[in-house]
């Protein structure tokens, strides 16, 4: 999980430069410092380790001295609360351009997992169609997730009541900035799996305590041109 939480880091940081400059710039330090360095680093060093090149080093500075604030969370706590500083950051700076702005950053964090599932599925020998795509799915759900999940012909049904990203913003009153996030994220990988699926997100764990998707990929148009 630590080198999602660099990866996405990365790709939101990209865009958020590309606009802000150095504001932006030092918006992300703020958002990191109210994150907390010592934990930063660590899922930087994580990240690291595992062969993923990203940018969070570049806002930890080396003689920071600071301790651990989180030690018992979760990495997926961790991914959330990390995303939450960055984007209350930038979008209490820049209100809906600032969201926008991270919503473009996750677009591109989740298009490329998209096709990295594509890819995963090419190598198994399969087609980037709708039954392959939990099959080969890159990230691991965990007993801290419960989902119900129906497969029918041409349609992947998903009901999600436990959430550990949901929970922790929800547990830090960050409701509004974790939205930002999963308003996006399951179109963007869907998209970059197969570019005709179509994504129906209408429940929300943050707002209707559950989330509620409907995958959706005829047979006829399973295939990537």
């Amino acid at each position: 999980m630590e080198v999602m939480t660099a990866k996405l880091f990365t790709e939101i940081e990209k865009i958020v430069v590309s606009k802000y400059k150095e504001n932006g710039k030092a918006l992300l330090q703020q958002g990191i410092d109210n994150f907390g360095y010592k934990d930063a680093e660590e899922i930087a060093i994580k990240a690291t380790t595992e062969r993923e090149n990203h940018t969070l080093f570049d806002y930890i500075p080396k003689d920071h001295n600071s301790q651990n604030k989180y030690e018992n969370l979760t990495p997926f706590a961790l991914f959330a609360r990390l995303f939450a500083q960055i984007t209350k950051a930038i979008v209490d700076t820049y209100g809906d351009e600032g969201e926008s702005a991270i919503q473009e950053g996750i677009w591109q964090f989740g298009e490329k997992r998209g096709r990295g599932i594509a890819q995963r599925a090419r190598v198994n020998g399969a087609d980037n169609t709708i039954d392959q795509y939990l099959t080969n799915y890159d990230m691991g759900r965990s007993d801290l997730f419960t989902i119900e999940t129906v497969n029918k012909s041409e349609e992947i049904e998903q009901t999600f009541t436990v959430c550990p990203l949901g929970q922790q913003w929800a547990d830090d009153d960050m409701h509004a900035y974790g939205l930002v996030y999963c308003k996006v994220i399951d179109d963007a990988i869907a998209h970059g799996f197969n570019n005709k699926f179509n994504v129906v997100h209408d429940q929300f764990v943050l707002k209707e305590g559950q989330c509620h998707f409907r995958f959706q990929l005829k047979d006829s148009e399973e295939k990537n041109d």
